[in-house]
């Protein structure tokens, strides 16, 4: 930082709203399609583990791997395949999600009581039927935690993209703010990515109390 240069600069702030707008813009996007993609992936893995419980510890054992996996080393492993690109963090960004949401889906399908699901099938609903109908709705709340640790993660996650050229926020926080020895940036980029990722989460456990208004109205009689 330059001497004489302050820690913020309300005016630089003012005269940036566009840019601001713009990374914020990409920050809610890169996280969505992340999250987006994660959840269909796992759910689709955690309908394929029921079915074939032997897959369990592969399954598992894979996304607790990428998990685990440092994204810069991450991102070191993919650039060579997609380049540094949108994709590139996009794969990276999704593979974290996997060991979250495959858990919690299976453990919110699992947590589904025995006697309801042989009550579905003695009304003869089918193997599909019973799962939107009756499982999901069940499980919901399971899943949707699993979707807001997620979505929270990712959010902190997308920064780190900056280090590929995309990163939204992060791009505020590294390239403006760090690199460019300008704390103002780097202030506004962390500030916007935790107030993002809080009104994230609050719409999420929004969205799983007015889907599970039993729930609600359970906890209002307790």
């Amino acid at each position: 930082m330059p001497p004489g240069e302050p820690l913020f600069r309300p005016d630089w702030v003012v005269d940036n709203l566009d840019v601001i707008g713009q990374r914020l813009g990409e920050h809610v996007g890169m996280t969505a399609t992340a999250v987006i993609v994660g959840f269909l992936i796992s759910f689709a893995l955690a309908l394929l583990i029921r079915r074939r419980r032997t897959l369990t510890t592969a399954v598992i054992g894979t996304a607790g791997i990428l998990y685990a996996i440092p994204s810069l080393a991450l991102f070191a492993f993919l650039i060579p395949f997609t380049g540094i690109s949108f994709v590139t963090a996009e794969i990276a960004l999704v593979s974290y999600t996997l060991l979250i949401l495959v858990r919690n889906i299976l453990l919110g399908l699992d947590s589904v009581p025995a006697e309801v699901l042989e009550a579905a099938d003695g009304m003869g609903y089918t193997a599909r039927q019973r799962l939107w109908r009756v499982e999901l709705p069940i499980a919901l709340p399971i899943v949707v935690a699993g979707l807001r640790i997620a979505t929270v993660t990712t959010v902190g996650l997308v920064s780190v993209t900056a280090l590929i050229g995309q990163g939204g926020l992060g791009y505020l926080i590294v390239v403006v703010g760090i690199n460019g020895f300008f704390p103002t940036a780097t202030y506004v980029g962390a500030l916007l990515s935790v107030a993002l990722a809080v009104a994230a989460d609050a719409l999420l456990l929004g969205a799983q109390s007015r889907l599970t208004p039993w729930s609600r109205a359970r906890s209002a009689t307790t």
